[in-house]
């Protein structure tokens, strides 16, 4: 990306975050779902789930912040079909400005939203009981490893959104693809427990090498090739998306 597309992302994503307190209820939803979750998950479902070697809020917290950062991502496809219903894109096309900014731009925002919802997610565990076992950089490590998969969701996420071009479709088909891939993983449960056959998917699932990645370098367990594995799925993810979702821009602002 050049020097002044890179400008023009960063002018974009901040027009994307100026409109977040103008929209409380963009605001409310960034702060109450994450703590929601916790709640929910460690009060009513925690006393019913086993997890060998963890307390179950111990378990819950990294895997659940993976979670929050991929339901977050699926706001980038949102954004873009509400751009494109009402005519923006078209005012973009009229500047002077470089074609991937839009999305580059969209996609940097969520980066800052995701961190933030990240916050409010680690406070709330801490208040019901979760505990770090390593150090600020294996912290930050395990961070970074769980926005890249959320910056190759937002990827995708802009793929759907350009597709359908509508705000209502790119939330149903957003969660309709996310839903599978967040459950049929460790984020909530160990993946011993599941049948065979989901077993065997949530085993190569990104979202379960993130997790497990976030918990050995949060709770001081062995990375193994989680940490690795996480990365290259995020890598992969970014670089066919990406390019899609730019050709699909490209092909919609030409219209």
């Amino acid at each position: 990306m050049s020097t002044t597309a890179i400008s023009d992302a960063l002018v974009l994503m901040q027009r994307n975050l100026r409109r977040i307190p103008r929209s409380p209820e963009l605001l409310l939803g960034f702060t109450v779902q994450p703590v929601m979750f916790v709640l929910l998950f460690v009060y009513v479902f925690g006393g019913a789930i086993q997890t060998p070697g963890y307390s179950y809020v111990d378990f819950l917290i990294p895997g659940i912040l993976v979670q929050m950062i991929a339901f977050g991502a699926t706001l980038t496809g949102v954004g873009l079909a509400d751009d494109l219903q009402k005519g923006l894109v078209d005012r973009f096309r009229s500047l002077p400005m470089a074609r991937s900014a839009v999305l580059a731009g969209r996609t940097m925002a969520d980066i800052v939203t995701n961190v933030f919802q990240s916050v409010v997610l680690v406070v709330v565990g801490l208040l019901v009981g979760f505990s770090f076992h390593a150090n600020v950089l294996d912290v930050l490590a395990g961070l970074g490893l769980a926005l890249l998969l959320g910056l190759a969701i937002s990827w995708m996420s802009a793929l759907v959104g350009l597709l359908v071009m509508n705000v209502e479709s790119a939330q149903q088909f957003g969660f309709i693809w996310v839903f599978p891939l967040t459950f049929i993983s460790s984020i909530f449960v160990p993946i011993a427990t599941f049948p065979a056959g989901l077993e065997a998917f949530a085993s190569v699932n990104p979202f379960t090498f993130t997790a497990d990645a976030l918990r050995a370098l949060w709770l001081g367990g062995p990375v193994g090739d989680d940490a690795l594995w996480s990365l290259v799925w995020s890598i992969g993810l970014i670089a066919v998306f990406a390019p899609l979702a730019v050709w699909r821009y490209r092909r919609v602002a030409s219209v």
